[in-house]
């Protein structure tokens, strides 16, 4: 995800980092060529037809709304799954609390909780398509876990709180309390799975590349007699602008994945381990930092 500040006018107008820019050059060059050609075909070789930009006024605001409603619902799962792992950084921080309440032994509250900090980094991975890495493993290890896996960290988990509370070292309310929160986070997991299981409609993703390249392609008709030689500079705008909101939509809609718009998932867990390290008497380690305005 992009961390900055308010740019300066001319940060925002040549700035890279972040922009869809690079992601759209190579359809922006081809509208661009194909403009010119148009031009030099229509004012040294063959008269093309001057078509009225009355049209194309009516279907650039139809395919505005559809792009429109389309990055709606993109930014909808996006956001969605930013608080679902903000619930997961509050669940993990009550969980520390409530260990702290009702689990006098510290090495089932730093067994519980080491095994939260590995749950998160699975599950970080799963959902970027990710084998685990070498900190994720270095979690795993650390709490314990027999089978790396997301769902069977959760279930180990689960089942260390049956063990305390069996042993007697946890009572009733407090083995309920914990039982509730790991529900929570399952559930979450399962919000998270189901954003990532369930893309937008291909059907939507079709129908903007077919009616946005064939609005671009015309539209230098419109402009031949009116703009001349300005034709693919005005064309290459309106396609700037119509490309770059589907590319935009196509990273909203993947808000797991390795973007610059995703979600900072590395960092969210580094929040999480942040937070439960003075429960666990270790050193709190640094919060990670945007590299180049980019926070992964």
């Amino acid at each position: 995800m992009i961390i900055r500040d308010k740019p300066g006018i001319l940060q925002l107008l040549f700035a890279v980092r972040g922009s869809v820019l690079p992601h759209i050059a190579l359809e922006l060059t081809v509208v661009a060529g194909l403009s010119v050609l148009l031009v030099v075909v229509d004012r040294h070789l063959l008269a093309l037809p001057h078509v009225s930009a009355q049209p194309f006024a009516l279907f650039g605001v139809a395919l505005s709304l559809f792009l429109g409603f389309r990055n709606n619902a993109a930014y909808d799962r996006w956001w969605e799954a930013r608080k679902l792992w903000g619930g997961l950084l509050a669940d993990a921080r009550s969980l520390a609390r409530e260990a702290e309440v009702f689990l006098p032994e510290a090495a089932d509250r730093h067994g519980l909780l080491r095994g939260m900090v590995a749950f998160l980094h699975l599950h970080r991975c799963q959902l970027r398509g990710l084998a685990p890495d070498e900190v994720t493993r270095a979690r795993v290890a650390a709490a314990g876990l027999e089978v790396p896996g997301v769902e069977a960290a959760l279930t180990q988990i689960s089942g260390r709180v049956a063990a305390a509370y069996r042993a007697g070292r946890l009572d009733g309310f407090g083995a309920r309390t914990i039982s509730t929160r790991l529900t929570g986070i399952g559930l979450a997991q399962a919000g998270c799975e189901r954003i990532r299981a369930t893309p937008l409609p291909y059907v939507y993703s079709l129908l903007v590349f077919r009616t946005t390249w064939l609005y671009v392609l015309l539209l230098p008709l419109a402009l031949l007699e009116n703009s001349g030689w300005m034709t693919p500079v005005f064309t290459v705008i309106v396609a700037y602008t119509f490309f770059g909101l589907a590319e935009v939509t196509e990273e909203l809609a993947h808000p797991f994945g390795a973007t610059a718009n995703a979600l900072p998932l590395d960092a969210i867990c580094r929040a999480v381990e942040i937070s439960l390290a003075p429960h666990l008497g270790e050193e709190a380690p640094p919060p990670l930092l945007p590299v180049n305005f980019r926070l992964d």
